[in-house]
């Protein structure tokens, strides 16, 4: 087996031994190339960068078998330092202290490994110039907190030092108004509530978030959520299909709401994480609204919207609300809804 750099674009050809029979893509390729890291193969596989036999795959937990050989192309470097890129931007409140953006789904907020371009942080670059430079960090200039890539929604971000440590202090001490809008299967009961359950990192896959329980509650955070059913669709009064919710956080911690809402029985709509693999509308409920039906099921993203956001300015002092309507895709599939 060949151990070479990640420096290099060259392929990296690599041969399954009877050693390694039956184990994870991933996990033989990070034994085998001890210059990258498993999660930085996974994410190549699942990008196309491993083929066999001319073919590429693409599903990191495909068990290998001996004499089978993989060839791993590793792209170059890339660069550490973001680049302004004109990408529009929704600016709903900018001074020379802060702006507010509304970001739509499918833009990641800061780069990362795989997404280096193409980001919130690469628009906000090209559009405020040098005042974000060493701002709370190079990869995220301004960026005081961050919503999932396929989450809609208000962002704050700071353009100077006092700016970021004003609002990073509001948010550590959770004194923000922070309020989201949430397409749910069902109805939660009753009708308001919280949910309060601690959240930790799912252990295997690190991606995703689990409630905390027991033992495994020692590393976890705490995690409150105050929800209020605003509208509900179809099926009955005692069983709707679907319900239009908010969401407020008391604290704010990585998918949050996502994770809260299924651990009640009502997952997200388009939620590919938490959706307990619920995807389509039930069959009566197709047959009888097709149009509903097809705006549910080519839902591509988790229908989760951050409608409010409040904060007291850290210069000036004074209470600043914003608030954002639904984004279209959000806003037709609320509409097909309600004909069920």
């Amino acid at each position: 087996m060949t151990d070479t750099s990640e420096q290099s674009a060259a392929p990296n050809h690599v041969e399954v031994t009877d050693d390694h029979a039956g184990k994870r893509l991933d996990l033989f390729l990070a034994e085998a190339l001890a210059a990258s890291s498993r999660s930085r193969l996974k994410a190549l596989i699942k990008k196309g960068a491993v083929t066999r036999s001319g073919r590429t795959i693409e599903d990191p937990s495909m068990k290998v078998k001996p004499g089978e050989c993989y060839v791993v192309t590793v792209p170059p470097p890339e660069p550490a330092t973001p680049k302004p890129e004109n990408i529009p931007l929704d600016v709903v409140f900018e001074d020379e202290h802060l702006i507010v953006v509304n970001k739509p789904a499918g833009l990641v907020v800061h780069p990362a490994a795989g997404n280096w371009t193409g980001t919130l942080v690469n628009a906000l670059l090209h559009h405020c110039g040098d005042s974000l430079s060493g701002i709370g960090g190079v990869i995220r200039p301004g960026i005081v907190h961050r919503i999932d890539k396929e989450t809609s929604g208000l962002l704050v971000v700071a353009k100077n030092d006092h700016a970021h440590a004003g609002l990073a202090a509001q948010f550590q001490n959770h004194s923000l108004e922070r309020a989201y809008q949430a397409i749910l299967w069902g109805a939660p009961r009753p009708m308001v509530g919280i949910v309060d359950a601690p959240l930790r990192r799912g252990g295997a896959d690190r991606q995703k978030m689990i409630i905390a329980k027991g033992e495994d509650a020692y590393d976890a955070k705490h995690a409150v959520t105050h929800y209020k059913v605003l509208e509900r669709y179809g099926g009955t009064s005692a069983e709707p299909l679907a319900s239009l919710v908010e969401c407020r956080l008391e604290t704010g911690r990585t998918h949050q709401i996502r994770v809260h809402m299924s651990h009640i029985g009502h997952p997200l709509l388009g939620d590919p994480l938490y959706g307990q693999g619920r995807r389509f509308l039930k069959k009566e409920a197709a047959e009888a609204q097709p149009e509903a039906a097809k705006a549910v099921n080519q839902l591509r993203r988790q229908a989760l919207h951050a409608y409010l956001l409040g904060f007291e300015h850290p210069i000036s002092g004074d209470f600043l609300q914003f608030k954002a309507n639904l984004p279209q895709d959000l806003t037709n599939l609320s509409r097909n809804l309600e004909l069920l």
